[in-house]
């Protein structure tokens, strides 16, 4: 069946240089009832206040959680957007049945773009509310916890060692962010506090796409070089997180 693109809408052109990458743990067979609500309810009706619902997925690795990130133009616009969705009618109508779902959101982390070209270029059209039909797409996000400044040192080390490795292994970013070290200006909304992680998130054309870049690597001398050297350079091992874009995900 072809799409109707007229019942599409472009995602937020608003410059993201603040990121919220959140994770929810939700209770035992929510998921999918969080992500119906989510893309129904909260995306249009955030993004009209100044907001940009960046992309929306389902964790492949643990069924309860629920991943998204959502951009702002500044902490000051971060403010004000989040007290007027939080304050406002749409959020008193939805609340209740978004919390039955829920058992953590504080798992936050408060970024920007590593450098200005970093960020996010969002091009894909969304689809509409009706949509259920979810891309075949697997969105990867690594989590550094570096010793110090991740953008610093180790910022220069990642895009002069390791992202090249990666590129060459078919996983080119989507977008690189690092803490943004401002104070929390909603702290009705818990960030994590004192952490310092670079993000790097990169996009395959479906989950064969990602296992080819993975077997790439695993024969790369230059990866193993690198992912020794990373690990000197790290408080804690990386993470990586396998999403899967919901219906309605701009990424």
């Amino acid at each position: 069946m072809s799409t109707d693109l007229s019942t599409m809408t472009p995602p937020a052109r608003l410059g993201c240089s603040v990121v919220e990458f959140r994770q929810y743990t939700l209770r035992p067979g929510m998921r999918d009832v969080m992500i119906e609500l989510f893309d129904r309810e909260f995306v249009e009706t955030q993004e009209a206040l100044e907001m940009a619902v960046i992309g929306q997925f389902r964790d492949l690795d643990d069924s309860e959680r629920f991943v998204w990130l959502r951009g702002f133009a500044d902490m000051e616009v971060r403010q004000s957007a989040l007290t007027e969705f939080y304050d406002g009618p749409v959020w008193a109508a939805h609340r209740d049945a978004a919390r039955a779902t829920m058992v953590d959101t504080d798992d936050v982390l408060l970024l920007r773009p590593a450098v200005p070209a970093s960020g996010f270029a969002l091009t894909r059209l969304r689809p509409p509310r009706s949509s259920r039909s979810v891309p075949p797409t697997l969105v990867t996000a690594t989590i550094h916890y570096p010793d110090g400044p991740a953008d610093g040192d180790f910022l220069a080390f990642h895009e002069q060692t390791v992202a090249p490795v990666l590129r060459r292994a078919g996983a080119a970013a989507t977008a690189t962010l690092v803490t943004e070290r401002s104070a929390n200006t909603y702290p009705r909304l818990p960030v994590r506090e004192g952490e310092n992680v670079l993000v790097r998130l990169a996009t395959f054309f479906d989950r064969a796409a990602y296992d080819r870049h993975l077997d790439a690597l695993a024969r790369s001398a230059a990866w193993r070089d690198a992912s020794a050297a990373l690990e000197q350079r790290v408080a804690r091992p990386s993470e990586t997180l396998r999403l899967i874009p919901t219906a309605r995900s701009a990424l």
